[in-house]
């Protein structure tokens, strides 16, 4: 990959960044409210989740039989027992946001998992052997108020249960982006095949956890029941609402994927987190617009503060990165974190 370095050290033009920032951010508003909007008539999240990943797997197939992706897809055994714990944790992490959300609102969904950045330092250091600052602990604390802000200021009846998995969502997320950066060397640096792989064996992985969980008796119910078929006036049947909410999310899962390739190279950890900042915004008035959720002073104080932390804790990385030109651990870190936090928004 070091031959790449050349190319760059030509910053990208605006028009492609912004371009690039555009498409996350709109891709990612519509793979919450779809998924919510999925996840409220349906008893089957787990396999809904493998809908997602089944889809995307096949975009992967058809588009490389077509030709369209930059490198050809492999599939190697050894690699596979190489992506072990990169496909467990996608596996759970994923399952668990897909809880999440269809315990909690949508505006909430945010406030649910807003502990990822300190369990991220947290694993960090752990694994990485990478001491915060005071800054960045500052920053930690400051998000973790938010979150507790939220949790017990919402003012409105939360789902303990949603919040939970909020939480064991946030964690999982991060030690993935501790063990992205391993599984990328086990694909030879490839995103891509990162991706292809993920999809694909966590598909395969899903099919016997989703049937262990209980939801056979449901997926039956989905498909054959009479309740299932019939269509409310001014509404899609809960079969309808499914098949084209797994289609639309399992869609916008690949794109992601590709897009994730050109997304590492031309937006900053800066201009990320900011887009960040204006999706959690947007995500909670569209669960007000598109739910009807209820946006209480603790909600969206939770929400300014935990963005707020976030946006802080960004800044005082690239400060404390500027003279540290010789670290390529931590640069690397936030490029990989950046990347995971993304794909675990979405069927990877």
């Amino acid at each position: 990959m070091t031959h790449t370095h050349p190319h760059q050290a030509k910053p990208a033009s605006k028009t492609l960044v912004t371009g690039v920032v555009v498409f996350y951010l709109v891709a990612a508003l519509a793979m919450v409210m779809a998924n919510k909007w999925v996840l409220n008539t349906t008893a089957t999240p787990l396999f809904f989740l493998w809908a997602q990943l089944a889809i995307a797997a096949l975009l992967f197939m058809a588009s490389d039989a077509l030709r369209l992706l930059p490198d050809r897809l492999t599939f190697n055994i050894e690699t596979c027992r190489g992506l072990i714990p990169m496909v467990g944790l996608n596996v759970f992490g994923l399952s668990f946001s897909n809880y999440t959300l269809k315990y909690v609102d949508a505006s909430f969904y945010q406030v649910a998992r807003g502990l990822i950045l300190p369990f991220t330092v947290c694993t960090s250091f752990i694994f990485l052997h990478s001491r915060p600052s005071l800054r960045i602990l500052l920053c930690c604390g400051l998000v973790t108020m938010g979150f507790f802000i939220g949790v017990f200021l919402d003012g409105t009846p939360l789902s303990l249960v949603g919040v939970a998995f909020g939480v064991a969502s946030s964690a999982i997320t991060a030690v993935h982006s501790v063990v992205i950066k391993q599984s990328l060397s086990v694909v030879g640096g490839s995103a891509l095949a990162l991706s292809w792989y993920t999809n694909l064996l966590s598909a395969v992985v899903l099919l016997p956890l989703l049937i262990l969980a209980g939801e056979g008796k449901d997926v039956l119910k989905l498909f054959f029941g009479i309740e299932e078929l019939v269509v409310v006036e001014g509404s899609m049947s809960p079969l309808a609402t499914f098949l084209w909410g797994s289609l639309i999310t399992g869609v916008i899962g690949f794109l992601m994927s590709i897009a994730s390739l050109l997304s590492i190279k031309v937006t900053s950890p800066i201009t990320h987190m900011v887009s960040s900042a204006v999706r959690g915004v947007a995500a909670s008035l569209l669960g007000m617009w598109l739910f009807h959720d209820i946006i209480t002073t603790g909600r969206a104080s939770s929400i300014a503060i935990i963005l707020l932390g976030s946006i802080l804790y960004t800044w005082v990385k690239h400060q404390e990165s500027l003279p540290a030109s010789t670290a390529p651990r931590r640069g690397s870190y936030e490029r990989v974190k950046m990347e995971d936090i993304e794909a675990n928004e979405k069927p990877k």
